[in-house]
This record gives structure tokens, sequence and C-alpha cells, in this order.
């Protein structure tokens, strides 16, 4: 059942937090040292995904849609359909995150989409159906309704080429953000940990569910069989692997921060390791909570004990841009534009954060 905001003006005031339009909050990362460059670790050129919740999560399908021959994987939590905004701030408030003017046509979405085909924009409907696809949404989700991701599950079901990709998980009382399984030593806090209602400072919810693994057990089965019971860890527990601070500066473009993160287990620094990028959403970038969402989401413990690198590239908080969000509706592109590209493979953002996975993929010697 769709969740209904308990009122309008509790509505708006919710939709602006995600978006952007409030007063950032205060930064919490701190850098004992100077980020080094994104390093080249020959990583695996196939099996790569993209997972992202909230503005993470329609920036993830932005980037599948747009380049699906590069990617075997989808994962979004919290987020609606694709290209759902189309270039403006009032469909995305209105139409995106609440249903107060209807709710998005997926026929007209889709007209857009092969117009970006035949523009090559995008990538092939082919390609497109070939990905594996795991799609979460809290019901009691008051930040962008639930009936929306629905209609993501829907575009994802017209792609696909069999149902049998396609995974949709639903979380009776859960809210907006992202699910965890707390750490056996973590006291909740409000600027860290939420109920599984209320994402508290981070938008980490607390539901005692380990999504992160689920979805890449989901993503990668063959992988999750052949390790059975490797994954049952803690999920804070990055043993077997190494967190990096990296220089952001080399993929500049408008939204990004100066630093990203980025993951290692032990052996991916000789190759062949695939890669998951993850984004986060809004009021979740290491300048809002430090690093919370880079450590407690689940993702490292699964990477560590499946051998996959876990990209973590930080949007920046801005005027234009209060609250860290991805592009998924067009400031980052040129203001002159008419109908902006963020949602192409011209799209800004989309281009830095492919360019950072081909930086992974490379040998050393290519990137030097």
């Amino acid at each position: 059942m769709t969740s209904t905001p308990s009122s309008n003006l509790h509505s708006l005031a919710q939709a602006l937090v995600c978006l952007g339009l409030c007063t950032p909050l205060l930064a919490q990362a701190e850098t004992d040292s100077e980020p080094e460059d994104l390093p080249a670790l020959s990583a695996a050129s196939e099996q790569a995904s993209v997972v992202g919740v909230s503005s993470g999560g329609y920036m993830a399908t932005q980037l599948a849609v747009a380049w699906p021959e590069r990617f075997s994987g989808l994962g979004v939590l919290a987020a609606g359909p694709w290209s759902c905004a189309q270039g403006s701030l009032s469909l995305a408030l209105n139409q995106c995150m609440m249903t107060r003017r209807g709710a998005p046509s997926l026929d007209e979405l889709e007209a857009r989409r092969q117009r970006y085909i035949e523009l090559e924009q995008v990538g092939s409907t082919e390609a497109l159906s070939q990905l594996r696809a795991y799609l979460w949404h809290g019901e009691e989700d008051e930040v962008v309704e639930p009936q929306l991701g629905d209609l993501l599950a829907e575009q994802w079901q017209q792609w696909l080429a069999s149902p049998d990709q396609l995974r949709v998980a639903r979380s009776e009382n859960a809210g907006h953000g992202w699910p965890i399984r707390l750490p056996s030593e973590a006291a909740p806090g409000p600027q860290e940990w939420g109920d599984c209602r209320q994402g508290g400072g981070s938008f980490l919810l607390s539901c005692d569910d380990d999504i992160a693994g689920e979805m890449l057990d989901w993503l990668y089965p063959e992988r999750a069989a052949s390790d059975a019971g490797e994954s049952s860890r803690e999920p804070e527990d990055e043993q077997g692997g190494e967190l990096v601070a990296f220089d952001q500066s080399e993929f500049a473009v408008k939204g990004l921060a100066d630093t990203g993160y980025v993951f290692i287990p032990e052996g991916c620094d000789a190759g062949e390791c695939p890669v998951t990028l993850a984004l986060h959403g809004c009021q979740m970038n290491a300048e809002a909570i430090g690093d919370t969402f880079i450590r407690y989401t689940g993702l490292n413990a699964w990477a560590a004990a499946h051998q996959q690198i876990v990209l973590y590239p930080q949007a920046e908080s801005s005027m234009a841009n209060p609250q860290g969000c991805w592009d998924w509706w067009g400031f980052a592109e040129s203001t002159w534009q008419l109908s902006p590209q963020h949602d192409t493979r011209s799209g800004t953002q989309i281009g830095a954060l492919l360019a950072m996975l081909d930086h992974l993929q490379a040998a050393p010697e290519q990137a030097d």
C-alpha cells in the first residue's frame, strides 16, 4: 500500500530536505592526510555494477541506461523511474518524490528514451535487456512515495529480457533510506543511525536487514552461491581490505566533491576484481555524515568476502545543490540548455563516474 504523508507541508519539507534546498548539515568528515590519485587496479571489465539510494538511486539508473554495456547489474533503493524529472526541478519535487501533479507517465519517459537511442545518447535496448536489477523501497517512505518505486519496477519489467533478472523487494515498516544491520558494538545515535522508520542524521535505517548483502547476492548469483557462508561478517567488518581516500579533482565536474573513497579487498591490487559503484543519497556524503555511509551499509563486508572493489564517489554541497545530491534533475548542466543532458551519455556527472570506472579497470601502466 502506498503511504500517504500526514500533510502537504510535511511532504514538502521532506522533499526539500532530500532534494537539497535547505541549509546543509555541518561537515563532519575530516582527513588526516592528502588523498592520493585513484589507483589503476586492472579491475575486471566484466561484471561491474552500480547501486544507489535516493538521489544516488536515480543516478544509478541514469548511468545504467546510458551505458548498459558497461554493467551487469543495477541496485536501486528508495527512488523512482528513470528520467522522471526530465530536467525540471518542479517535476522532481511534485511528480518524482510526491505525486501532487499526478504520477509520471511511463509512456512519455519511454518516448524520451527512444529519442535518446536515435541520437546515440543512451545504450541499446538489447544491451539494457541483459542486466540484472534489484529494486527496494520502504512502504513507509514519506520522501519518495512507494508508488514511484512501483513505476521504476514496471520500467525494468518492460526493459529486461526475462522476469528472472529482476528482484523487487519491499519492507512494510521501513521509511526512506538504506536498511542496515547495526554493528554489534554500535549504540544508535541521532547523527548516525535511525530506526527503521526514520533515518536519523544518516538515512541508514536500523531495520536489522542486510540489504547490501541481499542485493549483491542477487546481482552476482554465481559468486554468492560459490561463496555461500563467506559473507556472514559484521556490517562494519573490513578485515581483508583497505578503505582509501582518493583525489576526485582528476574527474572534476560540477557537483563533485574534492575527495572520493574506494574499498579495495586484499588481493584486488593484483587485478581482475569486479567493481561496484555505490552512490550515496542527499545528506549522505562524507561532508555531511563522515564515513557512516562509506563504512556501514554492509557493502564492504560483502566485498571483502567476495573480492569486489567498491567505489564511493562523492557529490558536494553547493549553492545550487546544498544537500550534496547527485544530479537527477539537471542542475549540473549548462544553464542555457533548454533540455539538460544529465540523463544521457553527455551528462557531466555520468561522464565523470564512467571515467572513474575506466580508471579502476585500467592497468597501472595505462594510467600513468
